[in-house]
């Protein structure tokens, strides 16, 4: 069975990788892509979008491309800078707006008889500078706000092939109410899109192209007791069997006990792993670095290095797998190449150093992370493993802030275990995203019996999220946030005080460093 892709262009906007999330809710694949990548338009590909930008079309050097060379020829969305950019190529004027309008609106149709009245006097959600004035010969105006003439059109009957839409609005928050019935409409009466990429449709098509592109090559993984890693390990188990060499690295920043207790599941699904403790390496090169990046940047060569010289003990090992999953792709660098700001590097999508004798395979590099986790589940990986919050990569070394000792890896590890055991008993655990603590770098005075302390202040952090891209903190109780602090005071000798995070991403991140 062919797969059916939508292809969406990046321009730059934070908000391109929610389209994607909402086109894949609907069960329909997409792609990300630069905007200057040159479209050669196949069956597969069923439709366009254009989405937004920081920049305006009327900058000197904004991004442009030659809409001609799809225009027409499939069905396409503009959004927001995308719909300007056709609407300024076509004949149309696109100016500078009297106010720069972010927030909520009120979208109305202007002839609900010609479709769309289940949207019609909606709530939409605006973010531009700019605003479209007028629209060529080509189009007609399908509705407006209160501020703006041109919050959405499309292109008038006969005169492409297929249909042009542009909308100045984001459908893909949710704060625009209708928006998916709006994505809804171009994928599946517009494209034609089957909406049949599901979990099983994926393992399918992965384990096919896994098949094709490690034939007989011998695979090192990347296990790491996360979801992510073992998900991407019995996808490779399906595809190539005992040609799968599990590698899982101790490397002295693991929650407490979880070298022991993941291994032993490891072992226990089957797979062919080999443990390598390197825990005094790792801590070794980290001594005395305080910066987070540098802390990642170390992390990652280290880790590399380390399979590297176990990769010398596989016969014939050509291929490093990793389970990089597109978050870590987005954060790290530009989509695809495209203009999206990098935010912060990840240790498991790039600086492998040339040295390294192995290719990379990545057969989660387009998912988002519940997307990991209805795949895992569709595989038959157990419920206590998919249902592990996420743990970073460089692990608790970017919980713990300022420089690395063992003292301070043994303060986390016991205050860590302490916060997600009372999460679980009070079962709170499996509605949180991602919880973990962090030990800051700040000592404050305090008083343990007539005693008086000067210990390390540690942060709680609890966030709710779908994918990792936005995250917004949980509101737990009082009374288990004091048995919590009071937990943790009482039994971790060296912190005096508990915090608790309640910022939200944006404009912070869930991990601090």
């Amino acid at each position: 069975m062919q797969l059916q892709k939508i292809i969406i262009l990046d321009f730059g906007s934070q908000y391109t990788q929610l389209i994607a999330r909402r086109i894949r809710e609907c069960q329909v694949y997409c792609e990300i892509l630069p905007y200057h990548t040159p479209i050669t338009l196949t069956s597969e590909i069923k439709g366009i979008i254009l989405g937004g930008s920081p920049c305006s079309v009327n900058d000197v050097e904004a991004p442009n491309l030659d809409l001609t060379q799809f225009l027409g020829k499939i069905p396409v969305l503009g959004i927001c800078y995308g719909a300007q950019l056709i609407a300024k190529n076509t004949g149309g004027q696109v100016a500078k707006s009297n106010s720069r309008e972010y927030g909520r609106a009120r979208l109305l149709i202007t002839d609900t008889t010609k479709g769309h009245a289940a949207i019609n006097d909606s709530q939409i959600w605006m973010s531009h500078g700019d605003s479209i004035l007028s629209l060529g010969d080509a189009f007609e105006v399908t509705g407006t706000t209160s501020s703006i003439p041109v919050a959405f059109y499309q292109s008038k009957p006969g005169v492409y092939e297929n249909p042009v839409w542009g909308v100045q609005f984001h459908p893909e928050v949710t704060h625009s109410e209708k928006g998916k019935l709006l994505l809804e409409e171009f994928l599946f009466e517009q494209c034609q899109c089957d909406g049949d990429w599901t979990s099983e449709h994926f393992i399918d098509s992965t384990v096919a192209d896994l098949q094709k592109q490690l034939q007989q090559d011998e695979v090192i993984l990347a296990l790491s007791g996360g979801v992510d890693s073992t998900v991407a390990a019995v996808l490779l188990h399906k595809a190539i069997g005992k040609q799968l060499h599990c590698i899982f690295v101790d490397n002295g920043l693991l929650r407490k006990g979880e070298y022991e207790q993941v291994l032993a599941v490891y072992k226990e699904m089957g797979l062919n792993v080999l443990s390598v403790n390197a825990s005094h390496l790792f801590l070794s090169q980290l001594n005395g670095v305080s910066d987070p990046e540098t802390k990642r940047k170390i992390i990652g060569k280290t880790f590399i290095n380390v399979f590297e010289s176990e990769s010398k003990k596989i016969a014939n090992a050509k291929w490093l797998a990793q389970g990089t999953i597109y978050p870590d792709v987005i954060e790290s660098v530009s989509v695809h190449g495209g203009p999206s700001q990098t935010i912060k590097s990840h240790h498991n999508v790039g600086g492998l150093p040339e040295k390294l004798h192995l290719k990379i395979t990545e057969p989660l590099r387009l998912l988002f992370k519940d997307e990991v986790r209805r795949v895992g589940k569709a595989l038959g990986i157990a419920a206590s493993i998919l249902g592990r919050h996420p743990f970073p990569g460089p692990g608790l070394s970017i919980r713990i802030i300022g420089e690395i000792s063992e003292e301070k890896i043994h303060l986390l590890q016991e205050a860590d275990a302490i916060y997600i055991q009372n999460l679980r008993d009070a079962g709170w655990y499996d509605k949180i995203w991602q919880a973990g603590a962090i030990l800051t770098s700040v000592k404050t005075v305090g008083v343990m019996g007539d005693e008086r302390t000067y210990e390390f202040v540690l942060a709680l952090r609890a966030v709710s999220s779908v994918d990792g891209m936005t995250a917004d903190w949980v509101h737990l109780p009082y009374d288990l946030l004091a048995k919590i602090s009071n937990d943790i005071i009482n039994k971790v000798k060296g912190i005096n005080r508990v915090v608790y995070d309640i910022s939200t991403k944006p404009p912070a991140t869930i991990e601090w460093e």
